[in-house]
């Protein structure tokens, strides 16, 4: 046995030398190399002779040693340029900037370049004009002709820049002091059609104005810029409408500048700003109020916080105000009134509150005025309104009753204005219809939601020609007329949540509670009908299935909570558009209709408490790749999860909990994309507020609880798998899913241990693994989960001590650990043995297990580099050395003729005694 160890022992020295002479080897040839290269000798000789005539600072590549890079910035370089470069055929960079080439013009042949993708010919004092040649590099990226560079230096110019539209890669062009006075007629057409444009730098180019097209059909695309300059210019004319930048990715720290330069090149003649839809924050600057002349200002949908600025109340020619979609805070100034000029306000969706103004009322030319989804508080009366007279559009839809608001006018009260979209929601308007509304004969879109009204619904409102109609959230009783006939343009009436009863009326899209009887086939006449939402009624029979091809345009379709009965219609899935698909708590029955799959742009899909019964179809995750959530649970579902579902990359809700699934879970969903992220999940598809509220509401059972999520059900994360009969361990891959909520593996068959790394799962705040067969402890990293309030691990095989840090010490419950006969320590009576020794021992004799194993790899590794060391500095001093190898042998000559002259002198004396 100790012979097989040292031979094995040989064998290894013998591998780790010869691995320590090849490493040695390598070194030596690298160094060899790289001496060579610092000869000069790296680069193919054509190359570099032309590069002789042109000083030095190259690049090469490594592979092949061509010239792929020349940077002779600030070298004072000057005189003319050597065409020899152009045997530089690989070259993919040139910076010549910051140099004195004295006014020449810049070469033609540097369009010759196909390679080049960076050109900066900037401050070097060329002169002349741009050769069109430039065009031809086509794979340039970055293109810097700055002119200037020194003392009265030459002027560049060009006579036009149509050259430009060759370079379609460029993503960065700086023409900045460049004389453009001869190109002002095209200027903009040839940057326009730059499709990855993201710099934009003409300051100084001696422009004077903006083109401007009379044709409405050219469409000049800014929207990929994130940095535009038109500083130092003369511009005598206003900025044209088509100066748009929303739609940008403009840096946050460039906000002040970015205003602030536009309010200085512009000259105060800027009419239009639109910076809307960008990642600005902060503050709004003080430098808004420099634009005396603008009649538009567009910030909606960024992050800018702060109060309501007040230089914006000097700009007294403004009609267009947009800050919705931001996080505005406190209230309306009183210098509102000043705005007299105003058409179209828009406050909505901020953080603003206190009370409105009645100087609001001073705008009298408003037609628009949106002040929804802020926080305000106090009274809103006829005061507010006797002066808006053109007013035809009012929104006062409030976030969910924090503050106590009253919309206050009398019943008898005619209003001055004529409206067609009224939407006020969640707050106090009266216990009686409000009766003013009759006035508004040109009534379209009524909206009066959670106002509590509690009173019967007037005839003469079913007598208007409405579109859209919610009435939801009230106390509305009677019954329903028989026969409604609303316009065929109608794509929306809600009374949800009242107290009506009565059949469904035909040729009528409502949505209530107590309505029963079957869904008339004449609903498909209503053809704009965006949104049929007929949950928590007692409709009853089969879904009508000739009646989807005509609805073209809807959008949201929600059955929920009836008693609809047989299966989903082959033709549901004709209608396109359709984006939210609810069927679920009915009796609907048969396997999954292979028509789903035609519903590719589903966001949505509940079918959750039926009878449905088969396999989970694959095709989910292959033809719906815009899936956000899938409800599946309370059904008789068999076979495994399919793995193509971990290829819907913004599903955030899996609820496939109460069917008869088996198999493993899929490791895959530790991929799911959008369980990884913090970014927000919802993607609104429509400006239609009211068809993101109708399809956002969902049940799922979140801390041990039926819940309905609606407004927060975009920032939902939740798988649940429970109560199925999926067996193996729990995959490893799904600690990869940071930002996941809820986690519900329990009522099933799984085994092994909790994940190694489940800490890692910072996002989660329901986790329950009860009723498996679990063994193992429960991790001390799971106490790193700070954010856990509801855990359940009952009905396992766990063991070990509980942890007792952070949320643990929170977790009172003994049932969330009952039947875990392993388990020990609070809050179960069980007490931990004070330390287990055993498990002491067994660490410390693991812990010298593992210094054993270093330290023996070390003393292996110190063997191998001194075996080669020592026998070569002895071995090798003596084959080179004679005099060195004859006194070596000598020695041991002598030492040999002395130890056997001893040994024979000792072996005599030992016999003359014997």
């Amino acid at each position: 046995m100790a012979s097989k160890k040292t031979t094995l022992l040989l064998h290894i020295l013998f591998f780790l030398s010869l691995l320590l002479e090849i490493l040695i080897s390598i070194a030596n040839t690298t160094n060899s190399t790289n001496a060579d290269l610092n000869q000069g000798w790296g680069c193919i000789e054509g190359e570099r002779k032309a590069l002789l005539e042109f000083k030095h600072g190259v690049d090469c590549n490594n592979k092949t040693g061509n010239v792929v890079k020349v940077d002779l910035r600030n070298g004072w370089l000057g005189g003319e340029i050597c065409d020899s470069l152009l045997d530089l055929k690989h070259l993919n960079y040139l910076d010549l900037s910051w140099n004195d080439f004295k006014g020449i013009q810049i070469p033609d042949f540097l369009g010759s370049f196909e390679r080049l993708r960076y050109l900066d010919l900037s401050f070097a004092a060329f002169g002349g004009m741009i050769p069109p040649h430039l065009g031809n590099l086509s794979h340039l990226r970055y293109l810097d002709l700055h002119g200037g560079g020194h003392y009265n230096s030459p002027t560049v110019g060009v006579y036009n820049l149509n050259w430009i539209s060759g370079l379609s890669s460029l993503k960065y062009l700086n023409l900045g002091k460049v004389n453009l006075s001869k190109a002002t007629t095209n200027w903009m057409q040839a940057v326009n059609i730059l499709p990855s444009l993201l710099e934009l730098h003409l300051s100084n180019c001696e422009l004077n104005d903006f083109p401007h097209y009379s044709d409405s059909n050219m469409f000049v695309n800014l929207t990929s810029l994130q940095v535009i300059d038109f500083s130092e210019n003369n511009f005598n004319t206003n900025l044209p409408s088509w100066l748009d930048l929303s739609y940008n990715e403009i840096a946050s720290e460039g906000t002040i500048e970015l205003v602030n330069g536009l309010s200085i090149c512009c000259n105060n003649s800027l009419e239009e700003l639109h910076l809307g839809y960008n990642g600005l924050s902060g503050e709004l600057p003080d430098s808004l109020g420099n634009f005396n002349n603008l009649r538009s200002l567009d910030l909606k949908y960024n992050s800018f916080d702060g109060p309501f600025p007040i230089a914006i109340q000097h700009l007294t020619n403004l009609e267009s105000l947009d800050l919705s979609r931001n996080s505005l805070s406190g209230p309306i100034p009183m210098g509102i009134g000043n705005m007299l000029r105003m058409k179209r306000l828009d406050l909505s969706f901020n953080l603003m509150n206190g009370t409105i103004p009645q100087s609001i009322g001073q705008l009298r030319e408003v037609t628009a005025l949106f002040l929804d989804g802020n926080s305000w508080e106090g009274v809103v009366s006829e005061i507010h309104f006797n002066d808006l007279t053109k007013m035809e559009f009012l929104s006062l839809h409030l976030l969910p009753k924090k503050q106590p608001f009253r919309f206050h006018v009398r019943l008898e009260w005619i209003p001055p204005f004529s409206l067609k979209y009224i939407d006020i929601s969640n707050c106090d308007v009266s216990p009686m219809f409000p009766s003013w509304l009759r006035t508004q004969k040109r009534l379209e879109d009524i909206t009066l939601k959670n106002v509590g009204i509690s009173d019967t619904i007037p005839e003469w409102l079913w007598k208007l020609d409405i579109v859209s109609l919610d009435l939801s959230k009230n106390q509305l009783y009677g019954k329903l007329p028989n026969s409604l006939y609303f316009s065929s343009t109608a794509f929306l009436v809600d009374l949800r949540f009242n107290l009506l009863v009565g059949r469904l009326p035909l040729r009528f899209n409502v949505v209530c509670n107590l309505l029963n009887g079957s869904i008339p086939s004449s609903i498909s006449k209503l053809k704009y009908l965006v949104v049929i939402d007929l949950s928590n009624n007692h409709l009853s029979g089969n879904i009508p299935t000739n009646i989807w091809n005509d609805l073209n345009r809807l959008i949201a379709l929600d059955l929920s909570k009836n008693k609809l009965s047989g299966g989903i219609p082959s033709w549901m899935c004709s209608v396109t558009s359709l984006f939210y698909l609810k069927l679920s708590d009915n009796n609907l029955s048969g396997e999954l209709s292979p028509s789903l799959q035609n519903c590719e742009r589903l966001y949505s899909l509940d079918l959750g408490n039926n009878m449905f019964s088969g396999e989970i179809p694959k095709w989910i995750g292959e033809r719906m790749p815009s899936l956000v959530q899938l409800r599946l649970r309370g059904n008789m579902l068999i076979g495994g999860i399919p793995v193509q579902l971990c290829h819907l990359s913004y599903l955030h809700i899996l609820d496939l909990a109460i069917n008869n699934l088996s198999g493993s879970i899929p490791q895959c969903l530790g991929n799911l994309n959008a369980l990884t992220s913090v970014a927000l999940l919802y993607r609104e598809i429509d400006e239609d507020t009211k068809l993101a509220e109708y399809s956002n509401h969902m049940d799922l059972v979140v801390k041990g609880q039926d819940m309905e999520f609606e407004s927060i059900l975009p920032i939902v994360k939740l798988i649940d798998l429970s109560s199925n009969n999926l067996w193996g361990e729990i995959p490893q891959e799904i600690t990869n899913l940071s930002t996941l909520g809820t986690l519900n593996l329990s009522r099933n068959q799984l085994i092994g241990k909790i994940p190694q790394k489940i800490g890692a799962m910072q996002g989660l705040e329901t986790l329950d693994l009860s009723c498996n067969h679990l063994s193992g402890p429960i991790l001390m990293s799971m106490a790193s989960i700070t954010s856990l309030s509801h855990l359940n691990l009952s009905h396992n095989l766990l063991s070990g001590p509980i942890p007792t840090t952070n949320q643990f010490s929170t977790f009172n419950d003994p049932s969330i650990y009952e039947t875990n006969l392993g388990l020990c320590g609070l809050p179960l009576s069980a007490n931990c043995t004070p330390p287990n020794n055993q498990n002491h021992k067994n660490d410390q004799h693991d812990k010298q297990d593992d210094e054993d194993g270093r330290y023996m790899a070390w003393f292996f590794i110190s063997m191998a580099m001194g075996f080669p060391v020592g026998f070569w500095a002895i071995c090798g001093s003596l084959a080179l050395n004679k005099s060195w190898r004859h006194a070596y042998f000598r020695f041991f000559d002598e030492t040999r003729d002395r130890l056997l002259v001893f040994i024979i002198v000792n072996m005599a004396r030992l016999k003359r005694k014997i």
